[in-house]
Order: C-alpha cells, then structure tokens, then sequence
C-alpha cells in the first residue's frame, strides 16, 4: 500500500495552479495599462497609484489558499508574470523576476503556518510580505533617484496596504466564493465547505 504526503502535488493541484497562472498573467498585462493610465490623474501625489498594487499580487495568495502545496504561490505567480511578460509587459523580463520575487514571499507567509494554516490572518501576512517585496523592489529598480520621504516611503505604505486588502483579504473572499459554488470541492477550501 503507497501513502501519499499532504504536500505532494496532485495532476489537478497542477493544472488549476497554471490556470490560475495563465488568466492573472492576462489580467497583469491589462492591468498595466491601467497603472499608466493613472499616473496623469494622480500627478498631485503620485505614490497614490500604488493604491491598485494588490491585484497584482493575488496570486502569491489566492494559489496556496486554494491548494495548500508548497510552491503554490511561487509557481502561480511566476507563471502569471511570465505570461505577462510574454504578452508583451511594459517592463520586459524584469517583471518574471519580481513575479518569483512576490512568489517567494507569498510562500513565507503559508511556510510560517506549516502549510496547515490557510485562514485570513495567514491571507493577510502573505498579502504583507508579497506587498512588501514588490514595492521595495520598485523602489529599488525603478524609483531610485525620488526621495525616500515623500515618495519611496508612501509609496511601500500604500501598497503593501493595498495588497493586504486586495491580495491577502481579497484572495480569502475569492476562495470562500469559489468553494461556495462547488468547483473547489476536490481542495481544502471545498472541503471544509461540505462539512460545514
């Protein structure tokens, strides 16, 4: 008799993870031209466009919640930036890099939990880390020169607030809809739904 490990990814946990993957890394390169379509109506406090970060990030957050495997959020969310990238992402290949990056991040937060711990304060803290990352990187990367005081530092702020409640508590409503209709039945989420 063959025993399989919680952490062992399923053909299924594979194929929803690139799913995931696939339909994020369109909605990335759409959303890009939202950022910069932005950037002109927030000319009188331009760290204000970092308001809209968080969508960016639901993959790092909504994979592993949904499939509870080490690498979920990594995979999903490195895969969604390459797709972006592939579609042709205003930022070229730097973007697959910080999608790994958010990816990474993503994981600390669920690797804190031991895997076990998919609730919305683990949402959150993933939402955080991932936030984090991704604006520092920015900050970073492309922002090096602007002052730390009235732009890097409001910047980190208002996103990582912005992928708390959009990547981290966002993801956790998504989830709970998702395993509501029953197409999450074969995953934790669903699972825990019919025994309710």
């Amino acid at each position: 008799m063959t025993t399989t490990t919680p952490h062992r990814w399923r053909t299924i946990d594979i194929v929803v993870a690139a799913t995931l993957a696939v339909a994020f890394g369109v909605v990335f390169w759409a959303w890009a031209f939202v950022w910069e379509g932005i950037e002109a109506a927030l000319v009188f406090y331009p760290p204000l466009k970092a308001l809209i970060y968080g969508l960016w990030l639901m993959p790092a957050v909504l994979a592993p919640l949904i499939i509870r495997k080490p690498g979920a959020a990594l995979f999903t969310e490195g895969l969604a930036a390459t797709v972006s990238a592939l579609l042709g992402s205003f930022w070229g290949i730097m973007v697959v890099w910080q999608g790994l990056a958010q990816g990474l991040a993503g994981e600390v937060a669920f690797a804190g939990g031991r895997y076990r711990r998919f609730g919305i304060p683990t949402a959150l803290v993933a939402g955080a880390l991932t936030g984090l990352t991704a604006t520092i990187w920015d900050c970073v990367a492309y922002y090096p020169t602007l002052s730390f005081l009235t732009y890097q530092l409001p910047y980190v702020v208002i996103g990582t607030i912005s992928c708390v409640l959009i990547a981290g508590f966002g993801s956790h409503l998504l989830t709970r809809a998702l395993a509501n209709t029953g197409v999450l039945d074969r995953f934790g989420p669903g699972r825990e739904r019919s025994t309710v």
